[in-house]
């Protein structure tokens, strides 16, 4: 027993293969492969392979959208990670809104890992339109898009905000924003994506703009999320920016055994710097932003922000 036990271990390291560590496969479902968080989910991966030696890969999926992600749930097994919004693991839960009627027992198993950038609104307006506060938009024609988060978004603070009928909404893809700005077609538009955002960055540089800042009781109504845009995140921004937001995060499930979910975590962490190196948009994501998980963190998570300190919600656990 004892020849065929060495006999296995030689043939082990013969072909290279390492017993203390076998190779982690994960499955990470993201967006839309056009998305900046498609984008995210492929600097993650390649991160996280070179950081681990090739011992972690994560394989990126392209999705429809958040509301999928979470829905997969029901079926999937194994090293399973996506990405949504907080709020949707909860209806999910509690079996509301899109989820209503179509309930599974899988979804009490989501188990959240580590934050992601938020999606961020943005009403960006150029310096010619004369705008620094949302009223000023009143008369003004804006870009808001369709299908998109932050189209419905900039739908919604429109009405609430008392500019329902007083706003011209321009008739034109989002994808032509800065080009329609440049020209003159509109005086501003409405994004929501991490910041900072590559098409206000192009707007800034180009054409000059204000990025709208949304005074505290405009946010407490939108009953979104509070996050500041540092200044200078964008050309000619000299002060921050008060605007609101829709957290996301990376969940996992209970099918993640504590030792994958750990080093996935710590992995994450360790290489955030990196992360921030190649794209800026990493760089606003914090520890602080896990008081957004409205429910329960994964074990290998919770024991790897335990060892650094960080203090999480008796929810989490």
């Amino acid at each position: 027993m004892k020849i065929k036990n060495i006999l296995i271990i030689s043939l082990l390291s013969l072909f290279g293969i390492s017993q203390s560590f076998a190779e982690t496969r994960i499955t990470y479902k993201s967006a839309k492969s056009t998305s900046s968080y498609y984008q995210m989910g492929v600097q993650i991966a390649d991160t996280i392979k070179k950081s681990t030696n090739g011992d972690m890969i994560l394989t990126i999926e392209e999705s429809q959208g958040s509301v999928q992600n979470v829905k997969e749930v029901a079926a999937r097994t194994g090293n399973y990670v996506f990405t949504t919004p907080p709020v949707l693991v909860k209806l999910a839960i509690e079996e509301k809104a899109m989820f209503k009627g179509k309930g599974n027992p899988n979804y009490k198993n989501i188990r959240a890992l580590f934050p992601i950038p938020s999606l961020t609104m943005h009403f960006v307006m150029s310096k010619k339109s004369g705008v620094n506060v949302f009223s000023d938009l009143s008369g003004k024609t804006i870009l808001l898009g369709k299908g998109s988060f932050g189209a419905s978004e900039g739908a919604k603070y429109i009405k609430l905000f008392g500019l329902e009928g007083k706003v011209k909404l321009a008739q034109v893809e989002l994808s032509n924003a800065v080009p329609a700005l440049k020209n003159g077609q509109i005086d501003g538009f409405v994004t929501a994506g991490s910041y900072p955002a590559p098409n206000v960055i192009e707007a800034a540089a180009s054409t000059g703009v204000n990025v709208i800042s949304l005074s505290d009781e405009q946010i407490k109504s939108s009953k979104r999320t509070k996050l500041i845009i540092p200044a200078g995140t964008y050309a000619g921004q000299n002060s921050d920016i008060s605007t609101t937001s829709l957290p996301v995060v990376a969940y996992g499930t209970t099918n993640i055994s504590e030792e994958v979910a750990y080093n996935l975590t710590k992995a994450f962490w360790s290489n955030k710097g990196k992360l921030g190196e190649a794209a800026k948009w990493w760089n606003g994501v914090t520890t602080d932003m896990l008081s957004n998980v409205s429910t329960k963190i994964h074990s290998g998570a919770i024991k790897y922000y335990e060892e650094i300190g960080v203090k999480l919600a008796d929810h989490h656990k």
